[in-house]
């Protein structure tokens, strides 16, 4: 049964999960084992991790989601502080840190996991995935855009006001209610 199959549960050996999961995961390629012997071989490898590859995913988009919701609201915070001030200068640490320990790190990992995980499944040829890889170049870009705003805040600017800030507080949220409806129930 499919509780079975995903769960990985005692009555099914793991060479034999494997197997299935190499069968389910080999539709629309082909069998890649006639061809490059290499390709077979790391489509083997990626089947028998794509439990560890999923949960790594999933843990590092909660991470990086979670200081996409965390930057936004440090920049309210810095944004009512007089610029040049022990206030401004906690909140321009703070950013950094955020910035340094978990945004980039996390948007590096999430990417990496992510393209190895649609390689293993054969994403690359389905509508979901390329609607999901538009939503996730977009949460990028937005990741990229905000690191550069606080930047800009950090030297006495102020691009954008505390509305603004709210709002686009919000755009996340958005991505990842539209991201888990494509990747759970995979519309097209």
């Amino acid at each position: 049964t499919f509780s079975t199959w995903a769960t990985g549960s005692a009555s099914t050996p793991r060479s034999r999960m494997s197997s299935n999961l190499s069968q389910r995961f080999a539709h629309g390629r082909g069998d890649a084992r006639r061809g490059n012997p290499y390709i077979g071989y790391m489509q083997e490898i990626l089947s028998v991790t794509y439990y560890w590859l999923k949960a790594g995913h999933i843990i590092f988009m909660v991470f990086w989601m979670a200081g996409l919701f965390m930057l936004p609201r440090q920049m309210l915070y810095l944004h009512s502080a007089a610029s040049g001030s022990p206030e401004a200068a906690e909140w321009d640490r703070r950013m950094g840190l955020l910035r340094k320990l978990i945004l980039t790190p996390s948007l590096i990992v999430v990417w990496v996991l992510g393209l190895l995980l649609a390689y293993s499944i054969g994403a690359f040829s389905q509508g979901w995935f390329h609607a999901k890889l538009l939503l996730v170049v977009a949460l990028s870009g937005y990741h990229g855009w905000m690191v550069m705003q606080a930047k800009r805040m950090i030297d006495g600017q102020r691009p954008l006001s505390e509305r603004q800030l709210r709002l686009w507080g919000e755009f996340p949220a958005l991505v990842l209610a539209l991201v888990v409806v494509l990747v759970v129930v995979k519309p097209f």
